[in-house]
């Protein structure tokens, strides 16, 4: 009875161990996805290289009002960039659902007086219709599945990997069509850049038939933040925007 009782208080004692460990696993899984899933407000500028030389510099800015996130862009030229007219801004105002990305609005202006490549879109979820002007084409039709802006984008791709997934296609409005894009994860490099030597995973993005690739080195340790991005056209690099600085709360 003795013998009997102590085994029995044995498995007892193992079985509250392994309950104890159970908790705190799923404790720890809750914390990780909180934190993975939260998006920050940040500040970034890049410098961007065509050919070797920079000809402009990228800002980029994340806000958040109420419930609802802005992000803006602007550039402006260094160097020969100053022999052309572009000064482009734009902006995207987004939510961030269970789903994903939800852009509801998107504004663009190249700074010249041309409108082949202005934006004004607007996204009504609630009747799912995407409407307005993009590059001189009239928008009016049903909101595509996965449908993103050229800014939204980015931070759809960051919410879904701070949520642990991998996206593997985007669709992006180009006129009045629609243009898909399949992502894919490539590795893993450390950057060195002038915040440091940050860990980077490698993601790449293009569009079926296309022979233009563009991959992201996000970093998982500032909400993976792009800290480089590199388009490449049959394996020749064609521009690369490359992090000078980045303010994140």
């Amino acid at each position: 009875m003795c013998a009997l009782g102590l085994r029995v208080a044995g498995t007892a004692q193992r079985n509250a161990r392994i309950q104890r460990f159970k908790l705190a696993l799923v404790a720890v899984v809750v914390t990780s996805t909180a934190t993975a899933d939260e998006l920050k407000p940040f500040q970034a500028s890049y410098d961007w290289i065509w050919h070797g030389m920079t000809v402009a510099v990228s800002k980029l800015q994340l806000q958040q009002q109420d419930n609802k996130w802005v992000y803006r862009s602007r550039s402006e030229p260094r160097g020969l960039g100053r022999m052309f007219s572009e000064r482009p801004v734009s902006e995207s105002v987004l939510e961030v659902t269970p789903e994903g990305v939800h852009p509801l609005s998107y504004k663009a202006d190249d700074g010249t007086p041309a409108s082949k490549r202005d934006a004004n879109i607007q996204y009504d979820w609630m009747n799912n219709r995407v409407s307005g002007v993009n590059e001189d084409a009239k928008v009016d039709m049903p909101i595509p599945p996965g449908i993103q802006d050229d800014l939204s984008v980015q931070i759809a791709l960051m919410v879904a990997l701070m949520r642990g997934q991998t996206p593997d296609k985007f669709s992006l409005l180009s006129g009045n069509t629609v243009r898909e894009y399949r992502y894919s994860r490539e590795g893993e490099e450390s950057l060195s850049t002038p915040i440091g030597i940050i860990p980077t995973i490698v993601y790449r993005s293009e569009k079926q038939y296309s022979p233009r690739v563009t991959r992201f080195w996000c970093a998982p340790s500032l909400g993976y933040i792009p800290l480089k991005v590199q388009q490449t056209r049959n394996h020749d690099v064609e521009w690369t925007m490359q992090v000078q600085s980045v303010q994140r709360e």
